[in-house]
């Protein structure tokens, strides 16, 4: 994994916590919403949005909890309503909207609710690798153990060994196991896994169980149970919606990302042909330059 060079930051109070903030660049601001689950923090975009700031306004957020912002006492304090609440009041803080939201991940989930209940702080969604669902999320995991049992038989035998001593999947033990997954489920090379950044604190490892309940591999659980099913919502979107594809994501593969075009039949979809779920980081050029060109215009040409 590869060091992170950060953009010049600082603390944001909303809604009585603060939330660290990076920006880079000028012109319409662009608002990156994170994900590597739900506990992951904005570091996963640096550096690869840097080159956007040449044009736009690139705005980096840590959510509540996680990352460089302020942590509560307790981990169930977080929800999923919250966490739409103080994204909006950050947008309104720093007199951003409407922006255009790229949301990957569990970020995608907060950029639907934020369109769909509060359309007048959106411009554009961009949903790279994102879920629509508790339902999608699930699938996710069911996808995931697939892959696992037919291509790492030797671990899944030894998380099946742990469940039957009573280890829930969020166990480091099993989560260990689960990892030995993550280069060929997630990546088109496996080998591009050592450019995802790291740097301490990048993912709050207490709140991931919590949040997504302790035997999630197998049942989603906690606070990502309660999550809105957008799908029956998704047509009823005011603002361009662009879903954005990894052919070789093997966890949220193409078949699912193809749902969002049957719930929101005027968004448009782009495969990326040589990513994985990390699209930003695989083909770097390609994602950029299909945001330049849907905030610009609210539409991509040459759709796939």
């Amino acid at each position: 994994m590869t060091a992170i060079a950060h953009a010049p930051g600082t603390h944001v109070e909303v809604r009585g916590h603060r939330l660290w903030v990076e920006t880079e660049g000028g012109g319409e601001p662009v608002l990156l919403l994170a994900g590597l689950g739900p506990a992951g923090s904005h570091a996963v975009f640096h550096p690869f949005f840097t080159p956007l700031a040449a044009d736009h306004r690139v705005v980096y957020v840590d959510l509540h909890g996680r990352g460089r912002s302020d942590r509560p006492g307790d981990p169930r304090e977080i929800t999923f309503a919250d966490d739409v609440a103080d994204i909006a009041a950050l947008v309104e803080a720093l007199g951003l909207g409407p922006v255009h939201v790229y949301g990957f991940s569990y970020g995608g989930l907060l950029g639907q609710a934020l369109a769909l209940d509060h359309p007048d702080l959106v411009r554009t969604l961009t949903l790279a690798n994102s879920l629509h669902s508790p339902e999608m999320w699930q699938l996710n995991h069911a996808n995931i153990n697939r892959v696992l049992a037919t291509q790492f038989p030797e671990a899944w035998a030894e998380i099946q060994a742990g469940r039957a001593r009573g280890l829930r999947s969020t166990d480091p033990e099993l989560q260990a196991l689960f990892g030995r997954a993550a280069r060929l489920v997630r990546f088109h090379n496996p080998d591009n896994a050592a450019l995802l950044p790291d740097e301490p604190g990048i993912r709050n490892t207490e709140l991931y169980p919590v949040f997504v309940g302790e035997d999630v591999d197998f049942m989603v659980g906690g606070e990502v149970a309660r999550i809105p099913d957008f799908r029956r919502r998704l047509g009823d979107l005011a603002v361009p919606l662009l879903v954005l594809a990894g052919r070789f994501d093997r966890a949220l593969y193409p078949a699912l990302q193809r749902q969002f075009l049957d719930f929101a039949p005027g968004a448009r979809l782009v495969m990326l042909e040589r990513s994985g779920s990390f699209g930003h980081i695989e083909e770097t050029d390609t994602v950029l330059g299909l945001v330049r060109e849907f905030v610009a215009s609210g539409r991509v040409s040459e759709l796939s």
